[in-house]
């Protein structure tokens, strides 16, 4: 089960730090991922925290202006996003992976809007 939380209404150019609380026991395990969906379009992934101290991957909309990060330990991953734009606009899910197995949050609206 995957919980998101601290999505919200910003201003361009603010910031937003989305986190995901997870229950599966070995986290560190997993490959955690951000994506993100708009209506009438497809999923996006935003940005990937692999497992085992891998390292991150992000999608080059974001590259630069969001950060994913993880503690094993409390089974969270986050998502800071700064220097917000109007086309992050989206409903943003988290994501788990292993072994081709996915398992989604239920989702949190991010709206950047003037």
């Amino acid at each position: 089960q995957l919980v998101e939380s601290g999505g919200g209404s910003v201003q361009p150019g603010g910031s937003l730090k989305l986190s995901c609380a997870a229950n599966e026991p070995t986290f560190n395990s997993y490959d955690m991922s951000w994506y993100r969906q708009v209506p009438g379009k497809e999923r996006e992934l935003v940005a990937t925290s692999r497992g085992f101290g891998g390292k991150a991957e992000y999608v080059d909309s974001v590259a630069g202006r969001f950060t994913v990060s993880r503690d094993d330990i409390q089974r969270k991953v986050y998502l800071q996003m700064n220097d917000l734009r109007p086309e992050d606009t989206a409903v943003y899910y988290c994501n788990s992976r292993r072994f081709g197995i996915d398992s989604w949050g239920q989702g949190t609206q991010v709206t950047v809007s003037s």
